[in-house]
């Protein structure tokens, strides 16, 4: 059956890129002569019926903004069987054929367990965590990388000037993606992850073995998720005489907000036509990834079976580069 009408929605975390995403599904499907539709708030918006047509020119401007414009939230009935049938009979009853998910590992479950009902769906991935399985790159991933480079570029004024032992708190509940990346780009001296068990000597005397070497600075990444609590880093290089002074810095949200790079703004687009393409294509159950620098088509089903790990080859960089 040819397509008449696709509908788009972003779900979990807000993503820089998930605007430039939603831009390429609606002007793709306009190409092929496909109208769009958006879902507004997410899984919610699709079991309560929020939905809004969307022609080209409802997504011009938006290429370069962070957030979503159909905004974002979860819907606990998604987990059941309830939700997904909700959400088909709404979408029989807008004429809509199939469905753009954009979103991060919850989201694509979701549209997983929508395609089990018999929705045809093709997800996006969309998270700054980059932990999604299937990909080497989700959006926002990058954008959120070069936020904390900035951020942290901007501390190393101050922490020279005052011999300081910077703790900055990345995202990263699972997955130490953003750390250790952030930890290499950044030359900090040591990042502490959930992926890897590290004690308080260890890192206490990887700080103090710098400012031996005559450093007039450190950095410490942490990963939100770690085992190890930014607060109790900082008390124990505190109470011990390893030379600097620590000091926390916690991120939080900014790292989700601004801009998305180029590079996200690229990859969104690709993974937006390929979406598009596949749909019109029947195909249905599998999500948009990029492997090799190509935009490929995974299963859904490999998708949730579990979260990407961040390679350790870059945290074996990193520390060999802390010198």
């Amino acid at each position: 059956m040819a397509l008449s009408r696709i509908g788009v929605l972003t779900s979990g975390g807000d993503a820089p890129g998930m605007n430039s995403a939603i831009r390429a599904v609606v002007r793709t499907a306009a190409s092929i002569g496909v109208d769009a539709t958006g879902i507004v708030g997410g899984y919610d918006g699709l079991v309560n019926g929020a939905f809004r047509r969307l022609d080209v020119r409802d997504v011009g401007d938006i290429l370069h903004r962070g957030g979503t414009i159909l905004h974002t939230a979860r819907n606990a009935e998604m987990h059941t069987s309830k939700g997904p049938r909700a959400a088909m009979r709404n979408l029989n009853a807008n004429g809509i054929d199939a469905l753009v998910v954009i979103g991060g590992d919850g989201s694509l479950a979701g549209a997983h367990a929508l395609a089990a009902e018999g929705v045809q769906v093709v997800g996006i991935p969309a998270s700054i965590d980059n932990d999604i399985s299937g990909t080497a790159m989700a959006l926002g991933a990058d954008t959120a990388l070069n936020t904390i480079c900035e951020t942290v570029d901007k501390l190393r004024d101050t922490a020279s000037s005052h011999q300081r032992a910077f703790l900055v708190e990345t995202m990263g509940r699972e997955c130490g993606y953003l750390a250790i990346q952030a930890g290499l780009a950044c030359g900090a001296e040591i990042v502490i992850v959930p992926e890897l068990d590290m004690t308080l000597d260890e890192v206490g005397d990887v700080i103090e073995a710098a400012y031996a070497r005559g450093k007039t600075h450190a950095f410490v990444l942490v990963a939100e998720g770690a085992k190890l609590a930014i607060q109790d880093v900082a008390a124990h290089l505190g109470s011990h005489d390893i030379g600097f002074e620590p000091r926390i810095t916690i991120l939080g949200h900014v790292q989700r907000g601004g801009s998305p790079t180029a590079f996200d703004r690229l990859l969104a687009s690709r993974f937006g036509v390929v979406a598009v393409e596949a749909l019109a294509d029947g195909g249905t159950d599998v999500m948009t990834g990029l492997s090799a620098q190509e935009v490929v088509l995974v299963p859904l089903a490999e998708v949730v079976a579990g979260n990407r790990r961040p390679s350790m080859l870059a945290y074996d960089v990193m520390r060999r580069l802390a010198r």
